[in-house]
């Protein structure tokens, strides 16, 4: 059902894109951005920044997986050095911490995988998905009430335990899975590329909040 993408059109894709890189260099041969940041130390893929085919995935799917890893190193870049007390700061009393966030991306991730890979309905949760998700799912005042006094590295290997879930499930499958239509959504007709690129830009959402509460942190 999957076929990888050809490693020629990797190349061709890669190619492409430096050629674009090399469109931003002067002719001093120093990048006019002065602006960008290296990448965070703990980011090993070389590639983040080349969105596009991934090996391993079928064309479509390839450029999902690539902007669903920028985004998780955009997230994680801002929070990964805080403290325990910073993750469970409170902006004030009905906020959200950083850390019931970083969990509540891991489960809407969940959701959409047992909606996806499991054609489960919305809301269709197993017990042991409820007992481990649902609080974080919601968040609000049972979120705040649970969900702290855990170090940074407690959320990234929770994140990354259902990342990798996801990711082996899209190698199981291909373009045509992505682009099928729900006709039943409750947004109205939706396709699996939509609802995956929705976790992405939700991960984005909050994002936003991340970098506002830290900057609050006295």
């Amino acid at each position: 059902m999957n076929e990888q993408t050809p490693s020629v059109n990797r190349r061709n894709f890669i190619k492409k894109s430096s050629l674009l890189t090399l469109g931003a260099i002067s002719t001093t041969g120093v990048i006019a951005a002065p602006h960008l940041k290296p990448l965070p130390s703990f980011i090993q893929d070389s590639e983040v920044n080349i969105v596009g085919p991934k090996e391993g995935y079928t064309p479509q799917l390839g450029t999902l997986v690539s902007m669903m890893n920028w985004m998780r190193m955009v997230i994680l870049a801002p929070v990964k050095n805080m403290s325990v007390s910073d993750l469970d700061y409170l902006v004030d009393d009905d906020a959200n911490s950083i850390g019931a966030m970083l969990m509540h991306l891991a489960a809407t991730e969940r959701f959409y995988q047992i909606h996806t890979f499991e054609n489960k309905k919305w809301g269709d949760w197993s017990k042991e998905d409820s007992e481990k998700w649902s609080v974080a799912s919601g968040l609000g005042a049972k979120a705040r009430k649970e969900i702290k006094g855990k170090p940074f590295d407690y959320y990234l290997e929770e994140m990354t335990k259902v990342r990798d879930f996801t990711l082996a499930e899209f190698k199981k499958r291909d373009d045509e899975w992505l682009l099928s239509v729900d006709e039943a959504w409750p947004w109205g007709p939706t396709n699996n590329y939509c609802k995956w690129f929705h976790v992405c830009e939700h991960e984005s959402n909050h994002n936003g909040q991340f970098k506002f509460i830290k900057s609050r942190i006295a």
